[in-house]
């Protein structure tokens, strides 16, 4: 497995972690005023997990140099 397919399998499944961490957020704890720009909507909770979750995990990947 090279490693660009390793990296897209980890990011793809801390996406679906952080998406599902968000929808679980919004179900529990949500914004009942809907005033709650993150929070109002499952969509936009779901969507702010995936994108937090991919930025935290492409933090603590390590880069690979090239070498010619």
């Amino acid at each position: 497995m090279t490693a660009n397919k390793k990296q897209i399998i980890i990011l793809s499944v801390a996406g679906l972690l952080g998406a599902a961490t968000g929808f679980v957020y919004w179900y529990y704890v949500g914004c009942n005023s809907g005033s709650c720009a993150i929070t109002s909507s499952p969509v936009n909770s779901s969507i702010y997990g995936a994108v937090m979750s991919i930025l935290l995990v492409n933090v603590f990947q390590k880069e690979t140099a090239k070498t010619q």
